[in-house]
This record gives C-alpha cells, sequence and structure tokens, in this order.
C-alpha cells in the first residue's frame, strides 16, 4: 500500500440555495493550496475557499478524513462531506 497526500484548493461560490461548492483545484504543496485558496476566495462570484489535504492509497480508495488547513471568507461550518 503506497499513501499519497493531495493538496487541494476548493472555491465556495454562491448560488440560488446559499453557497455551494466550485472546481476543486489540485496544488502541489500544502502552501500552493493556501495561497490558491486565498485567491479563489477573491474572485468575482465566490463567497470563501478552504485548502485542505487528503492522505490515502489510491489503488484501492481508501483515504483518510480531509485536514482543513486554513479557511477564507464566508465558507460553510460543516465541511465533513468533504
Amino acid at each position: 500500500m503506497s499513501e499519497v497526500t493531495y493538496y487541494v484548493a476548493l472555491p465556495f461560490v454562491f448560488s440560488d440555495d446559499g453557497i455551494a461548492a466550485g472546481e476543486a483545484a489540485e496544488c502541489l504543496s500544502a502552501n500552493a493550496a493556501v495561497m490558491r485558496a486565498e485567491a479563489l476566495s477573491r474572485k468575482p462570484g465566490h463567497a470563501g475557499a478552504i485548502a485542505f489535504s487528503r492522505t490515502g492509497d489510491p489503488s484501492s480508495g481508501d483515504f483518510s478524513d480531509a485536514r482543513l488547513i486554513r479557511k477564507f471568507g464566508d465558507v460553510p461550518d460543516d465541511l465533513s462531506s468533504l
């Protein structure tokens, strides 16, 4: 089993129902994910963004829960569905 860690920046956009997750962007490092999330949070139409990581085995599909690195702006309190 070979574990890898993925770093992700995920924007949240305004929608008819409030706030919805936008398109996630995979990043090369935790620092890159934080910088990307901060930039995404400032884009017009975006409520905020988060940087998070997930570690697991891509061959089996087993991954740990997402670990929040940093959040910017207005994001949902419940991020358990990441």
